[in-house]
């Protein structure tokens, strides 16, 4: 989940920017034969809305990047794409998520809840390209952070199939800014556990 780091806070805002390597100017973009779609949202805690999408973390949060291999084959890719889509992945970690709809898709509300942590998102974006599949989710009021996480599984030239979390985040409270060095490390060891779950999920067929 996103995690929790450094500088100073920032409220809530009601516009906000998306860099134009996103959408192109509109709020859907279009890659192979499906549709990666952007939301535009007024309710998140931060402005760098869809920036896991480019690659270019904003600065002022801490950024994260944890890549696993999953496998081979567009099978793995299928079955892992669809347990990140329908959060699979989240729960077979042990995550508890409660949505308003059964997949992720843009705008989509959740809650992901840790042990007593309860954390309010929203889905930002999504994509399913053939190659690509996954989504990103961002901060909302009442998060213990501030920022935005992506999970994408994708075949490269090889075949081989990869998952990456793609996260930048920063506290929203004195609680998680005291916590410093432990919520850097809980966020790592949650990408890892994701990856690992994944893989499990990838290649055993339902």
């Amino acid at each position: 989940m996103v995690g929790f780091t450094t500088t100073a806070e920032r409220g809530p805002v009601t516009s906000l920017s998306v860099p134009e390597s996103c959408h192109g100017g509109d709020s859907t973009t279009t890659h192979g034969s499906k549709k990666g779609t952007l939301v535009r949202v007024t309710e998140v805690t931060y402005p760098h809305v869809g920036f896991t999408r480019t690659g270019r973390l904003p600065a002022g949060y801490r950024h994260l990047r944890h890549r696993t291999l999953l496998g081979a084959g567009e099978d793995v890719l299928a079955r892992a794409g669809e347990a990140v889509l329908s959060f699979r992945m989240h729960r077979a970690i042990g995550v508890r998520i409660t949505a308003d709809a059964g997949r992720a898709s843009p705008g989509v509300l959740l809650t992901v809840g840790i042990g007593p942590l309860r954390a309010p998102c929203e889905v930002i974006w999504t994509v399913e390209d053939g190659d690509r599949i996954g989504f990103a989710y961002g901060t909302r009021p009442g998060h213990p952070a501030i920022g935005e996480e992506a999970f994408l599984v994708e075949r490269d030239e090889h075949d081989r199939v990869w998952f990456t979390v793609t996260a930048f985040s920063r506290p929203a409270g004195t609680l998680m800014r005291v916590a410093g060095p432990f919520g850097v490390a809980f966020q790592h060891a949650f990408a890892r556990a994701c990856g690992l779950a994944l893989r499990r999920l990838g290649t055993v067929k339902r």
